[in-house]
């Protein structure tokens, strides 16, 4: 898979720019604040249907436009797909395939497949736990996007038992409250919950060896990883990956904690709560590991999801802003050697040097918001 075209219009800083793209390596080079993270922001978004640097949709619309577009034609086994999506802040965003329109905007979702790697994903090793349950859950949707709907429920029953438990909880601190409802949101809680758990752990029996595996190859013989799930259940989903025995946990669970629920407002239980442990050797990653090794870790974490989704089929398209000014030279020389043979490669660099000579291809220069080929 590859994109031949990408096209974004008031998405940003870009008012309208339109790329020829070709398979193999392509570096856009520009000094910061020129442009090449919203490119590769633009890029990502038509793959998930999200950005990778903010939450709400808003602040990817130019400055006094009310919409932007976004459009990519991807090429696999030789037939071309054009992807578009309409970003509309305060209304449902829309989408089109092949120039026609289709019922909801995740219908596109998995048409583009691309994983991402930016200096952000520092923080998939040292942030916090919700770093890394979002790189599960964008990994598991990236996978199989009827996923996405799964996790939107989820939040959506969250958001609803938390907001019942803190009325629920004021009203028995006040003499009297009628807890059948929150029966109700139990069960869809403990029903989503253990749809999303399930697929979590299958994820990581998949991820593990393919994570150990990349992160030797960037570090050469840095030492055994480890991804540990915890969850708020306790060790046995870990054991039992099973969905029907996970809600029923989930249930249990639930019903024991509510006092403390109720006196606290917020729901105690769930994968919302739980935690993906990373570990090189028998240390955990954060907290222990160096600099160099959290990165080599974070590029592991992103290499082995790029191998995930290529066993499934459909190569996915490997983009990389501004990584390699953060690396060492031989850590450049590692990553250069393992994402070479990918069929699409897009790279940002700030100064060319930063890109190791090895990785050959077309080369764009990125300035005040225009982007102009040089070969």
């Amino acid at each position: 898979m590859y994109v031949s075209a990408l096209s974004l219009t008031d998405f940003r800083s870009y008012t309208d720019v339109a790329l020829e793209l070709e398979a193999g390596v392509g570096v856009f080079v520009g000094p910061n604040g020129q442009g090449k993270t919203n490119l590769v922001e633009g890029f990502g978004y038509l793959a998930t249907l999200a950005s990778h640097r903010v939450a709400a949709d808003a602040a990817l619309v130019r400055l006094g436009a009310s919409q932007a577009v976004l459009r990519a034609d991807v090429v696999r086994d030789a037939r071309t797909t054009r992807v578009e999506i309409e970003i509309n802040p305060g209304r449902a965003n829309r989408a089109r395939l092949n120039r026609g329109p289709v019922p909801r905007a995740g219908d596109v979702r998995g048409v583009l497949r691309s994983v991402l790697f930016a200096p952000e994903d520092l923080a998939l090793v040292t942030g916090d736990p919700a770093e890394r349950r979002r790189f599960l859950d964008e990994l598991l949707v990236a996978r199989t996007p009827r996923l996405a709907a799964v996790r939107a429920d989820y939040d959506r029953v969250l958001k609803q038992r938390n907001t019942l438990l803190k009325t629920a909880g004021l009203a028995r601190r006040a003499g009297g409250a009628d807890l059948r409802t929150l029966d109700v949101w139990d069960s869809h809680l403990a029903s989503t919950g253990a749809e999303l758990l399930t697929a979590r752990v299958g994820l990581l029996s998949a991820l593990r060896p393919l994570v150990d595996k990349a992160y030797d190859a960037v570090s050469r013989g840095g030492g055994p990883t480890a991804l540990e799930y915890r969850s708020s259940l306790g060790p046995q989903v870990a054991l039992v990956p099973d969905r029907e025995v996970l809600a029923a946990a989930l249930l249990a669970a639930l019903a024991a904690v509510r006092p403390q629920e109720l006196d606290r407002g917020v729901s105690l239980v769930g994968p919302h709560r739980d935690e993906l442990v990373l570990s090189i050797g028998e240390l955990t990653a954060r907290g222990y590991a160096s600099h160099g090794e959290c990165w080599s870790l974070a590029l592991a974490l992103r290499l082995a999801a790029y191998e995930l989704l290529r066993a499934d089929g459909g190569e996915p398209v490997l983009v990389l802003d501004d990584v390699f000014a953060a690396l060492d030279a031989d850590r450049r020389a590692r990553l250069a050697e393992l994402i070479a043979p990918a069929e699409q490669v897009l790279i940002t660099a700030a100064v060319a040097v930063d890109v190791p000579e090895s990785l050959t291809g077309s080369r764009y220069d990125v300035m005040a918001g225009a982007v102009h080929r040089v070969r």
